[in-house]
């Protein structure tokens, strides 16, 4: 039985193709992850992910970034706050 291991990289027009046998052609999950050596986790995913329209595709892609960078930003703020909480209670501290 050849699968692909973990960290088998795949092209996107290899998924999307993956994804056509099964959504346009109607072969089965299974039959198409046989044949082209991946396991039907892996292909149930890229059907979910390349199923979508390209646009749907590209806004979804670039929400997740934005909400990266939200993260990114919210921590580092967070952390700017707690720091200036340690020093606003130093401060009071040092002036009773």
């Amino acid at each position: 039985m050849a699968t692909g291991n973990r960290h088998t990289r795949y092209t996107e027009e290899f998924k999307i193709e993956a994804v056509r046998q099964v959504r346009e052609h109607g072969h089965s999950a299974y039959e198409v992850s046989k044949r082209v050596g991946i396991t039907t986790d892996s292909l149930y995913r890229w059907v979910r992910q390349y199923g979508k329209p390209p646009a749907q595709r590209e806004e979804e892609r670039s929400q997740a970034e934005e909400i990266k960078r939200l993260k990114a930003e919210l921590q580092r703020v967070t952390e700017e706050r707690d720091i200036l909480k340690k020093a606003a209670a130093y401060f009071a501290k040092g002036s009773r």
